[in-house]
């Protein structure tokens, strides 16, 4: 019996051991997040930022934090003032995308901004995600990121640092390819068709009541005529 208890009880240790490990591992792992965390209030909005590269370039994050307060409010005014006010940006060391939006939420891969540390206005495009704010939307993805692309190229304040710009129109190219094909595409609508289309488009999109007719609605042409002109003449 008593071997017997002597083996339980160094059980009970190694598992003891085991959990005191865990637990320091998780005090330490939210003692990293805690330390990377920073609440910005400026005018009636709040970022949350948040990180887990203590090497993320000092300089472009505050780059990243004066977009935000710079352009989301603009666009959150021309757009949906019913927007979120607070926001939370993640630097994520495991993400492997360029960034990403969700609830409110924007997730960068910080190994992105290593080699294009003049990318800023991916917050630009991102954040205007978190306005159009389309939930279960009845509109198709090309527009949605053409959108924001469009907005991009409309409110960016980085974009020729960067070299971000709109693509040269190619007789490949269709309105469908998305991001900015795309907005170039909406810009032309804008200057050569009818102004304001893309925030109806926006609105519409928003409130579900986008179809295949809003277009001929908001410039009386469809949008396969709408592209055919385009392609004939598509100089902005």
């Amino acid at each position: 019996m008593r071997f017997g208890f002597m083996t339980v009880n160094c059980h009970m240790k190694k598992h003891a051991l085991y959990l005191s490990l865990c637990l320091t591992a998780l005090v330490a792992f939210n003692n990293t997040y805690a330390q990377n965390k920073e609440t910005i209030k400026r005018k009636g909005y709040t970022l949350v930022f948040t990180s887990n590269d203590n090497s993320f370039n000092p300089t472009v994050k505050q780059k990243l934090i004066e977009t935000f307060f710079d352009v989301y409010p603009k666009i959150a005014k021309e757009y949906n003032n019913k927007t979120l006010k607070e926001v939370t940006f993640v630097i994520d060391t495991a993400y492997k995308g360029v960034a990403a939006t969700s609830n409110g939420r924007i997730v960068y891969n910080p190994g992105w901004f290593k080699t294009h540390p003049e990318d800023i206005d991916v917050v630009t495009h991102e954040g205007m995600h978190i306005v159009q704010d389309y939930k279960q939307s009845v509109g198709p993805g090309w527009l949605t990121e053409g959108i924001a692309d469009y907005v991009r190229y409309k409110f960016g304040v980085n974009n020729n640092a960067a070299n971000w710009k709109l693509p040269e129109y190619k007789a490949t190219q269709y309105y469908t390819n998305s991001y900015r094909v795309t907005a170039r595409f909406l810009n032309w609508i804008e200057q050569k068709q009818k102004e304001g289309v893309v925030k109806e488009l926006d609105k519409q999109l928003r409130n579900h009541t986008y179809n295949t007719d809003s277009w001929k609605q908001l410039t009386g042409k469809s949008l396969d005529e709408l592209w055919t002109l385009y392609s004939a003449n598509p100089m902005i």
